[in-house]
């Protein structure tokens, strides 16, 4: 992928801020034709399979989207715990790959066990909300930068967004290092 590529080449550091995409959306998730009614939604999802091909991530044929709060939740949790970063590249494979419901607690607890973070505090900090206050920061920051869409790489008060070729993103890198 082409933000690990980055890190090995360049000293950057990432940190993941959450970003409500579809906030309203049922727990139990709405199909695409719904959520777009009306528009012919084909050509949007071969462009974004094609760059997500094209950057070597994993992407399926997907009918449906999901409730993402718990799962930021879940990935704000993981940010805390030794070698809990790999939750994001995970919950992108449950619901991009795998098309897993990522608003099910029982899903997201299977995803944490996957990488090595412990099921029974994932159940206990997604039942109590426990990085609500920290989503809901996040969620903020987002609207005050003006973000309207994921991924958006935001540095210095410079932007890209959207799955980016690594050129694009590594010419972006290399403007913020001069």
């Amino acid at each position: 992928m082409s933000i690990e590529k980055l890190k090995a080449n360049y000293p950057i550091e990432t940190r993941w801020i959450h970003f409500p995409l579809h906030p309203d959306t049922p727990r139990e998730g709405q199909s695409l034709a719904e959520l777009f009614a009306g528009r012919d939604i084909e050509p949007a999802r071969q462009r974004l399979k094609q760059l997500m091909a094209e950057a070597g991530l994993a992407y399926g044929d997907r009918t449906h989207t999901y409730n993402s709060r718990l799962a930021q939740e879940l990935g704000a949790w993981g940010d805390t715990q030794p070698g809990g970063e790999a939750i994001h590249d995970a919950l992108y494979r449950a619901y991009f790959a795998d098309l897993i419901n990522i608003s099910d607690i029982d899903a997201l607890c299977d995803i944490a066990a996957s990488v090595n973070l412990d099921r029974n505090e994932a159940r206990k900090i997604l039942v109590s909300r426990t990085f609500s206050e920290k989503v809901d920061e996040d969620w903020q920051r987002s609207r005050s930068l003006g973000i309207t869409g994921v991924p958006t790489f935001y540095a210095k008060d410079l932007v890209v967004v959207g799955c980016q070729p690594y050129e694009i993103l590594e010419k972006f890198v290399q403007h913020l290092l001069e």
